[in-house]
């Protein structure tokens, strides 16, 4: 497929209701709207193509954007690529799902993780402790290094609180992360949580709400999904 077929395609997915949705979160003109399960439709077509993935993100169609990243071949992912794919990731929807999932199955993930949450760009920064996360979630406790963990955690809970508004989203995540994961840490990251208490994230209007840590890792250790790692992050 081309990038105008596939355009095509996505307009005639369009769902005014799911454009109504994302615009409160942020997103812009011009995309259509389409529901992620009609993206996999295509994506089911296409798989991976990394050049088409480029040209798709190109188009700043915020729809073939989302769907660039599902179509990635995330190892053949420059540096210079995901540098430019998450100065363009203008809204959470890119910057906090498709560009760390591409990121963070790339071979540069933790070293562009490290360098985008000192980001003064908040969604540059929020894509850098989401992709942080997302390794967490993938690598092998033993491939993990412990004690910039748990620095990262003493960095959150003194911080939050005043970070911009995604990225005190980004980092309950990481919290998050840390808990489900990282067997030996789930305790210190429930404890982390409690101390930092209910953090308040503007939703742009809608019902969305961040998770208390806490209460998510709780539910997950109930489910006996502590430390059960994924093959991928992207969905």
């Amino acid at each position: 497929m081309t990038t105008k077929e596939i355009l095509a395609e996505l307009e005639s997915y369009r769902s005014d209701s799911i454009k109504k949705i994302f615009l409160k979160h942020g997103a812009k003109e011009p995309f259509y709207g389409v529901k992620v399960q009609d993206l996999k439709k295509i994506q089911k077509k296409i798989k991976k193509n990394y050049e088409l993935s480029l040209e798709l993100y190109d188009t700043g169609n915020s729809d073939a954007m989302y769907l660039a990243g599902l179509i990635a071949d995330d190892k053949k992912m420059t540096k210079a690529d995901l540098n430019k794919w998450v100065k363009n990731a203008y809204w959470s929807m890119l910057s906090e799902y498709t560009v760390p999932w591409v990121a963070a199955e790339s071979n540069h993930g933790y070293e562009l993780a490290l360098d985008w949450m000192k980001n003064d760009n908040e969604n540059i920064a929020s894509a850098g402790w989401t992709t942080y996360s997302n390794l967490l979630a993938l690598l092998p406790d033993e491939k993990l290094n412990k004690n910039e963990i748990k620095s990262l955690l003493k960095k959150i809970e003194k911080e939050i609180h005043t970070a911009q508004n995604r990225v005190k989203q980004s980092m309950n995540g990481f919290v998050i992360s840390v808990g489900s994961y990282i067997p030996e840490f789930t305790e210190l990251a429930i404890e982390t949580g409690k101390r930092i208490g209910v953090v308040m994230v503007d939703m742009g209007g809608t019902a969305c709400k961040t998770p208390y840590s806490p209460e998510y890792i709780d539910k997950t250790k109930k489910r006996g999904s502590i430390g059960k790692k994924k093959k991928t992050v992207k969905c």
